[in-house]
């Protein structure tokens, strides 16, 4: 079954060009032109993955990725002209996974979709177990998280934060090496995008959210403490 894509991009030419690669991929694409039109396909329409620009006409792409953060985890990659920090900073606080400057590559655009797909699925790092911590348990075999019991929606990326955390027990993790882990050596954001990530990931996982330590001037670690 083909993965489907909504892409949504101002840009014409753009929107001919990564589509024709995607579909070369054998992604089923929908385009929408503008943030208004994106979100009304989005809500008719079952997606895989959302490949959202920010500066767009109706209804910029923060807003469109706050109001689909609001009812789907659905994995999403937004790109830009601009590269500034601060507004990589804000995607990931809105629930992007990726984030991705212009010019961009397709190539390098299909590359990252389909890592964060595989991600997504649970296809990378799956060891069949079910570890419990407290009220806490992750289930990779199923690629769920839950709290008494209770389902947690997770992002793709909080996902891997926290088993990268769990995957090195007890051991205290630099933001560099969090930040190449889990987000690739070639991501080009810096070390805010992990202290982001951590501060929402605790704020979902509620009480259990204690056992992911800050070490001061350190970095994180991942702990049950009595």
């Amino acid at each position: 079954m083909k993965r489907k894509i909504l892409f949504i991009e101002d840009d014409v030419l753009m929107r001919e060009i990564i589509t024709d690669y995607f579909e070369k991929e054998q992604w089923e694409v929908f385009e929408a032109e503008n943030g208004k039109l994106g979100l009304e396909i989005f809500e008719q329409t079952s997606v895989d993955l959302v490949v959202l620009d920010i500066m767009m006409p109706e209804l910029d792409g923060w807003s469109v990725c706050r109001r689909i953060r609001e009812k789907s985890v659905v994995p999403i990659i937004m790109i830009t002209a601009r590269s500034e920090d601060d507004d990589q900073i804000r995607g990931f606080e809105l629930g992007a996974d990726e984030y991705v400057t212009k010019p961009l590559s397709p190539r390098v655009l299909i590359a990252r979709a389909a890592a964060l797909m595989k991600r997504a699925e649970g296809t990378v790092g799956r060891e069949g177990d079910t570890l419990i911590y407290g009220d806490l348990l992750v289930n990779r075999m199923a690629h769920t998280v839950s709290v008494e019991g209770y389902n947690i929606n997770l992002s793709p990326k909080e996902y891997d934060l926290l088993n990268f955390l769990i995957k090195h027990y007890g051991k205290v993790l630099h933001r560099e090496y969090i930040l190449d882990a889990v987000w690739g050596y070639d991501y080009l954001g810096d070390l805010r995008t992990v202290d982001t990530h951590i501060k929402k990931l605790r704020a979902k996982l509620g009480d259990e959210g204690r056992h992911i330590i800050t070490v001061i001037r350190s970095g994180y670690k991942f702990q049950v403490e009595s």
